[in-house]
């Protein structure tokens, strides 16, 4: 095995809102300018304090075509419905996984018992590209609660790796997904080790969510801080300076070209107008505000 170097360690960008109730960090595409295709986004919302109000805050009905989007809770709970009939609430530990694919209208708000308590919030959304031939594939949901997630406990009681998607060691991850992705929840104590093994053509980042690391046995990083990858060697390992929780991204690009305009993520700009069109014309069907 030959040690993959970290590029950077990159701290969190300026802060912006969407909607009223997500505070996010742009990492990427915005953030910096780094390849983690097919990652293709990357909203940090690192943890903010709500205060209690009777009329939940959130993002209003929106489309998007092309891609996935993947919501991970780690404090607060998000409410989701959408225009092909899902709807669930994801609670700290859980994730939304939605494919919005040919086209979906969706909606996310602070979960009504959250927003009448207010507390602690921070989330992390990807929006995850597909590939052409499954671009227009029908849309879906998968909603992922921390309790069904597959686990790897690491020795001496030292944490475990929750694999949301892709596979770790001997254990497979709950999410189906369209093209070769990891992602996983390392919740590590302190003094615990982790190593992780990814093709060096795969693109690779962790989050630092909680806590503080040492990469590689060489390179500190702090929470809200993204820990980006050179695309050579496959071993890194961790360790936890303190309890921390790593959000561990890692995939393997989707060699196609990509145009985007504003929710819409296609290979042409001709799909970009087609979207808007079909938008435009009601095709995505409706979902009450």
């Amino acid at each position: 095995m030959e040690k993959r170097e970290v590029a950077e360690v990159l701290k969190a960008p300026a802060p912006h809102m969407v909607g009223d109730g997500f505070r996010v960090h742009n990492f990427f595409p915005s953030g910096y300018k780094i390849d983690m295709n097919p990652f293709f986004l990357m909203d940090y919302g690192s943890k903010i304090e709500f205060s209690a109000r009777k009329n939940p805050r959130g993002v209003g009905v929106h489309p998007h075509r092309g891609f996935e989007t993947v919501t991970i809770a780690y404090h607060g709970a998000v409410a989701h419905h959408d225009s092909a009939g899902n709807s669930g609430v994801i609670y700290p530990g859980d994730v939304q996984w939605m494919t919005a694919a040919s086209g979906i209208l969706h909606k996310e708000y602070h979960e009504a018992e959250y927003s009448l308590n207010g507390g602690p919030f921070q989330m992390v959304q990807l929006w995850v590209n597909l590939p052409a031939k499954d671009k227009m594939s029908k849309p879906k949901y998968q909603g992922i609660k921390q309790a069904d997630m597959p686990v790897f406990n690491l020795p001496d009681d030292r944490g475990k790796i929750e694999v949301i998607a892709g596979n770790y060691k001997t254990i497979s991850g709950a999410a189906n997904t369209f093209t070769p992705v990891d992602v996983y929840n390392a919740r590590l104590r302190k003094g615990g080790k982790a190593e992780f093994i990814f093709p060096k053509e795969n693109n690779t980042g962790f989050m630092i969510i909680e806590g503080s690391v040492i990469v590689n046995g060489q390179e500190s990083a702090k929470a809200d801080s993204f820990i980006y990858f050179k695309n050579e060697g496959d071993l890194i390992t961790i360790k936890a300076e303190e309890d921390s929780v790593i959000l561990v991204l890692s995939g393997l690009p989707i060699n196609e070209p990509i145009h985007q305009y504003g929710p819409f993520l296609m290979n042409t700009e001709a799909e970009i107008h087609q979207a808007i069109a079909d938008y435009n014309q009601g095709k995505f069907g409706y979902l009450e505000e």
